[in-house]
């Protein structure tokens, strides 16, 4: 069962799918877990496949477009803000503590991708939070700050955004760039070859998982936000929670692998766990059938125990 709904995040609306397990009855006390996207993606993909599958399972769960994307507000449009997405997931965590239907001593989160990275953060400040899970979590400040990997890369970026807020502030019209390729031709015609993009490009811009939420759209000024966050930042103090990290050994430019290993390996939780999907790429744990069945085996034992 799914319904549309909105929260509050300051005075922004942010428009989420709230999912009820099967056989819902208002009258109980279910366990809840927010769903937190990717980078560019919405509610509609990845984050309502999992929500989607964990409710089955027995939980009341919600995915959420980010604020400035998607169906929610927020102006100007298209910023990936993450002091915003953060604040999201608190905001979604509110919400859930205003369900009569909801054990707000059974909250729980889920992120995928950057999703992963900025439900690590939430968590780290939001006790409220009792269990994180991550599929293949991804650090997006460590990877804008490598950026193409040349030398000075991050600092040429913050320049240019530099240049280009001083042009706006004067007139100019908001530059709005894309996350990855539009297409599968253009990706070639730039000769890129790395298995993470080029499965971006197909999930994102074919009918796999193509969502009109989910524009492929970025201003460029807010990159320099995500250029100086660390989803990492403090989680050898702050990070007590029970984690759970799943990843798939087939690597790519985006670095979840790395991270997964990264965060396995400083978080200060007693008790965490690092899954590795055989086989299995990136994008591959978005929404291929097996590796995200294997996913979500994991995270129902996971929650189980600790929700």
């Amino acid at each position: 069962m799914r319904k549309s709904v909105t929260f509050k995040n300051g005075n922004i609306n942010v428009a989420g799918h709230l999912y009820l397990p099967e056989g819902f009855d208002e009258n109980k006390k279910y366990p809840a877990i927010p769903c937190v996207h990717p980078g560019s993606s919405c509610k509609d993909q990845t984050a309502g496949i999992y929500a989607e599958k964990l409710a089955k399972l027995g939980y009341v769960t919600i995915a959420f477009d980010a604020s400035y994307q998607g169906e929610s507000e927020g102006e100007p449009r298209y910023i990936e803000e993450p002091s915003a997405r953060v604040e999201d997931i608190r905001c979604a965590v509110d919400y859930l503590t205003t369900l009569d239907y909801v054990d707000e001593n059974r909250i729980g989160v889920l992120g995928v991708c950057a999703g992963g990275g900025y439900a690590v953060n939430a968590a780290m400040t939001e006790r409220r939070i009792k269990a994180v899970g991550t599929v293949v979590g991804a650090n997006i400040g460590r990877l804008n700050r490598e950026g193409d990997g040349s030398p000075g890369a991050a600092i040429k970026a913050l320049e240019a955004i530099g240049q280009q807020r001083t042009a706006e502030a004067r007139g100019a019209e908001s530059l709005i760039t894309n996350w990855i390729p539009n297409s599968p031709e253009e990706r070639e015609k730039a000769g890129i070859t790395d298995i993470d993009i080029t499965q971006a490009v197909e999930y994102y811009t074919t009918p796999r998982g193509q969502h009109p939420n989910s524009p492929n759209k970025l201003k460029f000024t807010s990159v320099g936000s995500v250029i100086g966050f660390d989803a990492f930042h403090l989680v050898e103090e702050l990070l007590t929670q029970p984690l759970q990290i799943i990843i798939g050994n087939v690597q790519g430019g985006f670095g979840s692998y790395k991270d997964g290993h990264e965060l396995y390996s400083r978080a200060a939780s007693e008790k965490k766990d690092l899954f590795v999907v055989e086989g299995a790429s990136h994008y591959d744990l978005y929404d291929q059938p097996e590796p995200v069945n294997q996913a979500v085996e994991k995270l129902e034992a996971f929650y189980k125990e600790n929700l």
